[in-house]
């Protein structure tokens, strides 16, 4: 596997930017692949067509591409639920989730894994943290300042994948009824919080809510998270680093259909206004993608998911990284983009 300063001697030309930027380094982007060896299906509004089967081959396809880009991506981040539901229902949880994990293997750089509801559908918090899933292996360290070292009762790391660039991974199921023990205090307290905001039978539902992102499917932040989350950005901002922040659940509603985002979302807002260091909030989990710039220069771009993506196309993107921006070049359902950091606070 290249490190990422053998990829970076390459120094290719992926963009035609102006002059005045420099290229750095690049990273790939996939989300919601939820592979199942099953015949075609619909969402669960039946409103949407699903292509379990061929999510595998898009995979594979994106990796060929990763692999042979003359601006080789540094690593991936892959945004969460790699394979469907329907697996735990089948019993083929384990096999599935193995022959993506093997499709994984083919990629020449190190993969960062997010976990999204499909991934509790199929296993217990348990698992995933003994699973090839976890991938805080790949965490870095600041040495003297233990306040950025995460808990183990969330599933969320930081690193930095070229200097002055930190990227960090949240759990956005932190809080969530899925994936965990019923008879814990944490499935106790999590419940309350849900039925509170949902009167449901159906907690999968959001029919009449006032606040609709409180379904069974999404989940939140805890206050320790975001302690963490906060002490994190705050070494960032002392050392004028720039932050990419990566959640399976989208947080901003300009960017995302009401029904996906955090429980607690504007929680998550609130910690990341209170710091000038983060560029872009990457997340999965709409499917159908979308892209906001916020009041405080952040770019939240929600990625296509590749459950949904047709035979003929593709969906997945390479983000290339600059001086003064960044470029999302997106293959098939997932559009190009120009995310321009914020001019007073300058590289």
């Amino acid at each position: 596997m290249e490190t990422c300063s053998e990829v970076m001697a390459e120094k290719p030309n992926p963009g035609t930017p102006s002059d005045s930027s420099e290229w750095l380094f690049s990273f790939g982007v996939i989300a919601d692949i939820q592979y199942a060896d099953l015949e075609d299906g619909y969402n669960f509004q039946g409103s949407r067509r699903r292509y379990y089967r061929h999510s595998l081959l898009h995979l594979m396809g994106a990796i060929e591409e990763w692999n042979k880009e003359s601006s080789m991506p540094c690593c991936v981040l892959q945004l969460g639920d790699v394979i469907d539901g329907y697996n735990a229902q089948y019993k083929t949880s384990e096999k599935s989730l193995e022959l993506v994990m093997n499709t994984f293997q083919m990629l020449k750089v190190p993969v960062h894994h997010t976990w999204g509801n499909h991934e509790f559908y199929n296993f217990s918090r348990d698992y995933l943290t003994n699973s090839k899933l976890n991938t805080k292996f790949l965490e870095d360290q600041i040495v003297h300042h233990p306040e950025t070292v995460p808990s183990e009762n969330y599933y969320a790391y930081h690193f930095v994948p070229f200097p002055k660039f930190r990227f960090i991974l949240l759990d956005a199921y932190d809080l969530s009824v899925l994936g965990i023990d019923h008879s814990s205090p944490k499935y106790q307290q999590c419940m309350k919080i849900l039925r509170e905001h949902n009167p449901n039978t159906e907690l999968n539902s959001p029919q009449g809510l006032f606040e609709t992102q409180f379904v069974q499917f999404n989940g939140g932040f805890s206050q320790e998270q975001l302690n963490w989350l906060n002490d994190v950005l705050t070494f960032s901002d002392t050392n004028q680093e720039k932050v990419v922040i990566v959640s399976h659940i989208p947080i901003y509603p300009e960017a995302s259909d009401a029904v996906c985002l955090a429980w607690n979302y504007s929680d998550a807002l609130a910690v990341i206004w209170s710091h000038k260091c983060v560029v872009c909030f990457f997340a999965g989990h709409t499917h159908d993608g979308g892209y906001s710039e916020d009041p405080f220069g952040v770019h939240h771009v929600n990625l296509e998911g590749v459950i949904e993506t047709a035979p003929d196309s593709q969906a997945f993107g390479t983000v290339h990284v600059y001086s003064d921006k960044m470029m999302l070049k997106g293959r098939g359902r997932v559009p190009d983009r120009i995310m321009n950091y914020k001019k007073e606070f300058p590289f």
